[in-house]
């Protein structure tokens, strides 16, 4: 992670990490009774968001396992999310950071879990 993409990768996390996170609680904590399931779901890719983070700072097997998991909950979160948000609008009355699969972020949180599943995937340990 030390260099390049790398870096820019952990940086694009944190920074989703930091501004999911916000997003839910202000959500959370200011209207919580408009949207319950929206803002519950940007808890949810708060918390996803900083376990990918931390998976991919720390590194090594541990680190590389809690960022595959993350990563891949991202993923079916992004598509489930943003699918639900486009067919369902009354179960989803608000936006969430996933709702029409990240529109609100520049596609970005769609566009994210693919290039850190490749990155991690790229960067497996080879066998001595």
């Amino acid at each position: 992670m030390g260099t390049g993409l790398g870096r820019v990768l952990l940086l694009v996390y944190g920074i989703f990490a930091l501004s999911a996170s916000a997003r839910a609680l202000v959500q959370i904590t200011t209207h919580f009774s408009e949207a319950p399931l929206a803002y519950l779901l940007s808890a949810v890719a708060g918390a996803v968001y900083i376990a990918a983070t931390v998976g991919l700072a720390v590194g090594g097997p541990r680190g590389r396992q809690i960022a595959l998991i993350s990563c891949t909950i991202e993923l079916l979160g992004v598509l489930i999310v943003g699918t639900l948000s486009i067919t369902d609008k009354v179960a989803f009355p608000d936006d969430t950071v996933w709702s029409h699969f990240g529109s609100g972020y520049g596609y970005v949180p769609l566009i994210l879990p693919f290039i850190g599943l490749w990155w991690i995937h790229r960067h497996r340990p080879t066998k001595p």
